[in-house]
């Protein structure tokens, strides 16, 4: 069994598996029996002439280097794909309400565990596993929604609020940002059909950043305030339900005004959620957020970056406790480290600025190897570093597919 065919028909499984594509269906799709798929898969037969690859490439949405050659094979599989996001651009697409037989019975707390997964996959950076599954759990929570008990509604809700909301920060994260607005919007308009607070504060956030992306600032942060106003009242009596979100909407606000260069407003939204955040544990999680004193912190340290303060969000940096950055989800230690490579950069200290690259590449691959925020940074330090800093910079490099 040649190597060669054994690690091309390793990748056109896994490619197969990553599209949910049944053996019965990728065969008929290139035209092939799945006795020819399996033994191409198993490498007992090559897969080696130009126009086979390609369609065989093609059915999969991949580039064909992508299964012939190692390192952009690697580079492919630890990112998500234009293939991904279409598939969550497909499952926006439908209108499930819009059909003349009954939706299928979905059981309310199946989707509610594949949400809770799929939340963990975002903490922990793994991108690649929610673009996966996203579409399935979002064409299941769509249905559910329709044929759930009246006692199930509000939490059917709440998962398919969830997941047009991990779609929408997912592709911001990687600039899809026309898919992304339309996944907080669906977020917004399902939160307001259910009349939930939970859901009405989590697509408000969505929605914010969706308009940020656009640069429409303004609008953000006025939805932000108003959603804050409209729950403050219930977060008193509700507070282990609703506080956390309720402090989250400060924090995406803060950030939205720094980058509209508004340090006055950043400063007091950023007091706004610290009042929240001692109200609690300083790790407190409710929902995922993370919101706490030290998320709060680090988000000063981001909305300073954002500022152009680069020298302030490192002193202000050195006041935050690294135990108790160590103690937050993988995503926020990532972006954290990201922000100070960022500031550090902006100062001219372009050694501690791989350093700490690295070290968020470690914490989280797909955040350094796959965003084009990242990206933006190493080609910045790849014509500014020497010596071993620019031989470290050259292999993450590498491992993203950045060039200078």
């Amino acid at each position: 069994m040649d190597g060669t065919s054994r690690q091309i028909g390793t990748r056109v499984r896994y490619w197969r598996e990553r599209r949910n594509l049944t053996r019965q269906r990728f065969a008929d799709m290139v035209g092939r029996s799945t006795s020819w798929l399996d033994k191409i898969e198993s490498g007992e037969r090559e897969l080696v002439r130009l126009p086979m690859i390609e369609r065989v490439a093609e059915a999969l949405g991949v580039d064909p280097a992508v299964l012939t050659d190692a390192a952009q094979a690697e580079r492919a599989e630890q990112c998500v794909d234009a293939g991904e996001v279409q598939a969550i651009r497909t499952a926006l697409a439908a209108y499930p309400g819009l059909a003349a037989w009954p939706a299928e019975n979905v059981s309310t707390a199946s989707i509610r565990r594949q949400a809770e997964y799929l939340d963990l996959a975002w903490l922990s950076s793994r991108f690649t596993v929610l673009a996966r599954h996203l579409p399935g759990l979002m064409t299941e929570a769509q249905a559910a929604v329709l044929s759930v008990p009246r006692d199930e509604r509000v939490g059917a809700y709440r998962v398919l609020v969830t997941t047009y909301r991990l779609a929408s920060s997912m592709l911001l994260k990687f600039e899809a940002n026309d898919v992304a607005w339309l996944a907080a919007d669906r977020a917004m308009y399902t939160a307001m059909s259910v009349d939930d607070t939970w859901s009405l504060a989590r697509a408000t956030r969505s929605v914010a950043r969706a308009m940020t992306s656009t640069r429409q600032e303004a609008q953000a942060i006025s939805t932000l305030l108003d959603m804050a106003d409209r729950m403050r009242r219930e977060t008193e009596t509700h507070a282990p339900e609703l506080l956390s979100l309720y402090g989250m909407l400060y924090l995406a606000a803060s950030i939205t005004a720094a980058g509209q260069d508004d340090p006055v407003t950043a400063r007091e939204m950023h007091e706004e959620a610290m009042v929240a955040a001692l109200k609690f544990e300083p790790h407190y999680n409710t929902h995922h957020t993370f919101f706490g004193t030290t998320n709060t912190l680090i988000h000063r340290v981001s909305a300073l970056v954002r500022l152009h303060q680069g020298g302030r969000a490192l002193e202000f940096a050195e006041t935050i406790d690294p135990s108790a950055v160590a103690a937050l989800s993988a995503e926020r230690q990532s972006n954290f480290l990201l922000d100070l490579t960022e500031a550090h950069t902006s100062v001219g200290n372009h050694r501690q600025a791989v350093r700490l690259l690295g070290q968020a590449e470690q914490v989280a691959p797909e955040e350094v190897r796959c965003r084009p925020l990242a990206h933006g940074l190493l080609r910045s330090l790849l014509h500014n570093t020497t010596g071993e800093p620019a031989k470290l910079v050259k292999q993450m490099a590498d491992r993203a597919g950045v060039v200078a």
